[in-house]
């Protein structure tokens, strides 16, 4: 009978994301020496339901430290499931959000769950040798790519221009593949950014790639992404769609607009 692998050694440190911004890595390895890394980047926003990310406070990194959510994870998280059953992943989980406590996740910090949880999971998926969507979807025989949502244009907490509106997407809906999907997105982008310079309003990228012109309102940014559609020779809403994420609770909350 195999033998049944425990979680052997846990250890998490604070690294840099992408916008040079501090965030959560964690190790976890197994008895089998099979080892799990995963990193817990954060988006510009926060939505008011969304579980709480823990940050240090104070002057080092602007406040956005993650030494205290580190130390979390190096102590009071490791001691408890140091010798737990890796492949457990629902037990894993259920006892990290007990350990926990609270309905948001405030006291150890989604950070620290979430980074220890997918740690683990990637180091079952190195053990027995699988790709970590095979081994979270063991009878799924045919792998299905999503539909890509792509962000094209930016405003909110990823742009200093003015828009409300965080991120305005492009659907490639009517896409007979991936690669289809992949290369209607990429002309329709070339064609919002002939656009932009066509119309003075600069091809400046904001936080996540998006362009991030200097609109008059919210309802311009869809009007940009249509013309831009149809130029790239797609039919709106047919062809390609168009979505938004608003993060709205970063700029109207129940006493109206901020």
């Amino acid at each position: 009978m195999p033998k049944v692998s425990q979680i052997a050694e846990i250890h998490a440190r604070q690294i840099l994301d992408s916008r040079g911004n501090p965030t959560v890595e964690v190790d976890v390895r197994l008895d089998t020496a099979a080892l799990g890394r995963a990193a817990v980047p954060s988006g510009a926003s926060t939505g008011e339901a969304e579980a709480v990310e823990l940050r240090d406070g104070g002057a080092a990194y602007g406040g956005k430290g993650v030494l205290q959510t580190v130390e979390r994870i190096n102590g009071e998280i490791a001691y408890a499931i140091r010798g737990r059953r890796a492949t457990d992943q629902t037990g894993l989980d259920h006892a990290l959000i007990a350990l926990d406590g609270t309905p948001n996740k405030s006291r150890l910090g989604a950070n620290a769950i979430l980074g220890v949880s997918l740690a683990c999971a990637r180091a079952c998926a190195v053990q027995i040798g699988l790709p970590l969507w095979q081994y979270l979807r063991p009878d799924q025989t045919a792998p299905l790519l999503p539909m890509p949502m792509l962000n094209v244009l930016n405003g909110g907490a990823h742009a200093d221009n003015g828009i409300d509106f965080q991120e305005y997407m492009i659907v490639p809906i009517g896409a007979l593949s991936f690669a289809h999907a992949l290369q209607m997105s990429t002309e329709t982008y070339h064609a919002l950014k002939r656009e932009l310079r066509e119309r003075s309003l600069g091809s400046a990228v904001g936080d996540e790639g998006g362009f991030a012109p200097a609109l008059d309102s919210n309802h311009a940014g869809l009007e940009l992404l249509i013309g831009a559609i149809r130029a790239a020779g797609y039919r709106p809403g047919q062809d390609v769609a168009i979505a938004v994420d608003p993060a709205a609770s970063e700029f109207y909350d129940a006493d109206g607009y901020r």
